[in-house]
């Protein structure tokens, strides 16, 4: 049976070399020591690549393939062959019945392909990180009603601009902190950061029921809460990656289905609760629902790879020097400035044209109930388009929505619903895709400093877009046409962003058809 061997060094020379061995060397010698390469040839040095070994040998001769070469995070999930610096060819072409050397399981990125996929222990991790996302999540899907609410009552004095800070501070909050949050996390772990936030949600909860000045609401709420959220919300996105690299985008759109459902259940308890105990039990009421869930999520929520070697709680501001990434984060930057304007506006909008109060409520829930089916259908589609493709298609629709449907007949309760259901699919998409997007660029262990480091500058979108947002609705005499064009338009330079990114990526030739 024939041999087969791979050589850095010339492979004539090689050959001549071993068939000279094979008539001198006794057959049950020992591999001699020594470097067997020829003298005279140059001193080679391999760099590391991975070679996926997958040749097949027959009975009338060898039929070797040519090893492929994984490029990028992709890896092959074949046997594979890493080659070190300066490799001795006996080292890979020894005289042995295998027909490969296969070295230690390492990968191209550093990064340890070996994922669990699923399995009990992966599973229990996204239904802890889904408990954490309930209650942060969930309250960023709510915020028209605590917009609609505080404006009609406690808050009847303040202008649209003005309240619209107090939400605004909340959102820069929980994207901002992922700063030192994200790099915490790929050096310590989730447990401290989801206990931390857990008491932290707790405490501005209890003290939003007791609020009824503007700095109250600024502070239990915009920065509070907005603390809590950032602790519970970028380690439980981070954490399913570690469980995860295939089936990313299912898996966390399943984790992010907590916020749409809490979406839905939530406005339709307070909305009752307003009614019938009033402001204060109402959210005491929501402060016992988030912490009971908070405190099951702490026994689940876990990591699994080790820290990466030069892991520091520190941000990097270097990793801007990718191209695809600072094009990703402008994309991103956009598409939150946009996002959370209809969150924030649209049950107020629907109050102003004529619509009852307890519609106005409704139109959210709707909102939230098509979030549900755009966090898993996509995700489960961007594993196989890839995460890039499906946050422009995703985006694009939005686009259409809100100048197709919302601006021309958002007046009309078919087309608000039909807006509403349409928005919620495609910001629950983006929602759940980012994070999965962002993690095509980096190892999984720099993944938590990638994603607060985007979402940082994120952040700065958030904190202005609801202002800005309530002072054009303000200039237009409280039409909201303005808000609409606003929205839309925002959305169209998203889109032309991620697809920047996309080429920079893959190249003009595959900006269309490439899976990425």
């Amino acid at each position: 049976m024939s041999q087969k061997t791979w050589s850095a060094s010339d492979p004539d020379a090689a050959s001549d070399r071993r068939q000279e061995n094979a008539k001198t060397a006794p057959p049950a010698a020992p591999a001699p020591s020594a470097d067997p390469t020829p003298k005279g040839t140059p001193d080679i040095t391999v760099r590391p690549i991975v070679l996926r070994a997958d040749s097949k040998s027959s009975d009338e001769g060898d039929n070797e393939k040519s090893p492929d070469i994984v490029a990028g995070h992709g890896l092959s999930s074949d046997p594979v062959l890493l080659m070190g610096e300066k490799k001795n060819s006996s080292s890979l072409g020894s005289d042995s019945d295998s027909s490969v050397a296969v070295a230690p399981p390492l990968s191209v990125d550093g990064d340890d392909d070996d994922y669990p996929e699923g399995g009990v222990r992966a599973w229990l991790v996204v239904l802890g990180c889904w408990l954490a996302l309930f209650a942060s999540l969930s309250l960023m899907n709510i915020l028209a009603t605590f917009q609609t609410y505080v404006s009609t009552n406690q808050l009847v004095h303040y202008n649209e601009g003005t309240i619209g800070w107090i939400f605004s501070v909340y959102t820069f909050v929980s994207f901002f902190l992922g700063l030192y949050i994200g790099p915490l996390f790929d050096k310590h772990g989730p447990r401290w950061l989801i206990l931390a936030g857990t008491l932290c949600m707790a405490l501005s909860l209890m003290l939003l029921s007791i609020s009824y000045e503007f700095w109250h609401f600024l502070l239990a709420f915009g920065i509070l809460s907005g603390l809590a959220s950032s602790l519970l919300f970028t380690p439980s996105i981070a954490a399913v990656g570690h469980f995860f690299r295939a089936r990313r985008g299912f898996a966390t759109g399943i984790a992010s289905t907590a916020g749409s459902l809490g979406g839905i259940i939530f406005p339709l308890m307070l909305t009752r609760l307003f009614a019938s105990v009033g402001w204060a039990w109402a959210i005491r009421i929501l402060a016992f629902i988030c912490f009971a869930l908070t405190i099951i999520a702490n026994f689940l929520i876990r990591s699994r790879l080790p820290p990466a070697r030069n892991a520091s709680p520190h941000p990097d501001i270097r990793i801007f020097k990718n191209k695809t990434f600072a094009l990703v984060t402008a994309a991103v930057f956009m598409l939150e400035f946009a996002l959370f304007i209809p969150l924030t506006y649209i049950s107020s909008y629907a109050l102003s044209k004529g619509f009852s109060q307890a519609f106005s409520f409704d139109v959210l829930t709707i909102v939230n109930a098509g979030s549900i089916f755009g966090r898993v259908l996509p995700g489960y589609w961007a594993d196989r388009i890839g995460p890039f493709n499906a946050n422009i298609i995703s985006a694009a629709v939005t686009v259409v929505a809100c100048f197709g449907v919302w601006l021309p007949l958002g007046h009309t309760k078919p087309g608000i619903i039909v807006f509403s259901l349409v928005f919620g699919f495609t910001s629950g998409a983006n929602i759940t895709l980012i994070p999965v997007a962002i993690g095509r660029l980096c190892r999984t262990q720099e993944y938590g400093r990638y994603y607060a480091t985007c979402y940082t500058v994120v952040s700065l979108a958030v904190l202005v877009g609801i202002p800005i947002a309530g002072s054009v609705v303000t200039a237009n005499k409280g039409q909201y046409w303005g808000l609409i064009v606003l929205t839309g338009t925002v959305y169209v330079g998203s889109v032309a962003a991620f697809m920047a990114g996309k080429i920079s990526e893959v190249g003009w030739k595959m900006w269309f058809w490439g899976v990425f």
